[in-house]
């Protein structure tokens, strides 16, 4: 009789990484943001009254803050009550732009330097560069429009045509899309935070 042949397991030891070298959080976030991009939602940026906390505006309306709003929340983080609790306790460190004297559950964490501001006393930002290399997926990124008009997105795992950039989950008007758009303004802020 022949011996049976002992193949070698090999023991797989799950590292929290991914294919992509970031922290298994970053591929849930990376995931979440990519989902919402299936979802019709239309630009619209009126103030809304919201339940508190985990509020949300309407499913089919939403603004760029809201993107990274939601994809937080899908992996169990909620920026507005976060970002609320900061503010009340530090509101002279936020930016007063809007002529408050107190925060606004509503709106506070909705606003992208509110949200700047959040991310940085966090200790979550990252230099800025004009290397692709240094965006991963998973990071948060703002930019400056022009003038005094902001925008944020999420930098996902899908890559641009040319295959030299990560495409950005935002909505700049179009509703909640993938586009390979990182250096297409100029980057004010760029962030990778984890509660």
């Amino acid at each position: 009789m022949k011996p049976k042949t002992i193949l070698p397991v090999l023991i797989v030891l799950f590292t929290g990484t991914n294919s992509f070298g970031q922290d298994t959080f970053y591929s849930k976030l990376v995931i979440a943001a990519i989902s919402l991009i299936h979802d019709h939602v239309t630009y619209d940026p009126q103030y809304f009254s919201i339940a508190y906390p985990n509020g949300d505006v309407p499913s089919d309306k939403g603004v760029c803050t809201d993107v990274v709003i939601r994809a937080y929340r899908k992996v169990g983080i909620d920026l507005q009550k976060e970002v609320h609790e900061d503010m009340k306790s530090n509101f002279s460190k936020y930016p007063q732009l809007w002529g408050l004297n107190s925060t606004d559950k509503n709106i506070d964490h909705r606003r992208v330097p509110n949200l700047m501001k959040y991310f940085e006393r966090q200790g979550s930002s990252l230099s800025i560069s004009s290397s692709p290399q240094d965006y991963n997926p998973g990071d948060i990124v703002c930019w400056n429009l022009g003038g005094a008009i902001t925008h944020i997105g999420i930098v996902v795992n899908q890559k641009s045509v040319d295959g030299l950039r990560y495409k950005v989950v935002h909505n700049i008007g179009r509703g909640q899309v993938a586009e390979d758009m990182l250096f297409d303004y100029k980057i004010i802020g760029h962030y990778r935070f984890k509660k």
